[in-house]
């Protein structure tokens, strides 16, 4: 399993949940709202430094999902993010050591359908 975080503009976020709805067995989300700012080494006209070193609205996403599934929604991401300006955001992927989930205690595993309890784990608290 992986974990997909974005961390995207928050006029994109109604657009990008309607497109991972659309997508197969898709395991849900997790949005954290903050603040932040383009490095500004990064900005190459100097009228947008000041404008970009002030804090801005942005949102987290946050995914964990099968691995089979990463390309999929991080395509996703990026078609509906991208609005080819500085400050449109980051992906990143990382690895999924274990899940388990806080209501029954299960520990969860990937699995054709998403994310599921196996069996032979479901007394495991």
């Amino acid at each position: 399993m992986k974990e997909i975080r974005a961390i995207i503009r928050p006029k994109r976020l109604s657009q990008l949940r309607e497109a991972l709805r659309d997508i197969s067995h898709f395991p849900g989300v997790t949005i954290f709202r903050g603040e932040g700012f383009t490095a500004p080494e990064s900005i190459d006209r100097r009228s947008l430094r000041a404008e970009l070193t002030d804090f801005t609205d942005k949102v987290m996403v946050s995914i964990i999902a099968r691995d089979e599934m990463v390309d999929a929604i991080t395509e996703v991401i990026m078609r509906e993010c991208r609005t080819s300006q500085i400050g449109d955001g980051l992906i990143w992927v990382m690895p999924v050591v274990s899940v388990q989930r806080i209501r029954d205690g299960h520990w969860l595993q990937a699995s054709e359908n998403g994310i599921e309890c196996p069996s032979s784990q479901s007394d495991i608290v």
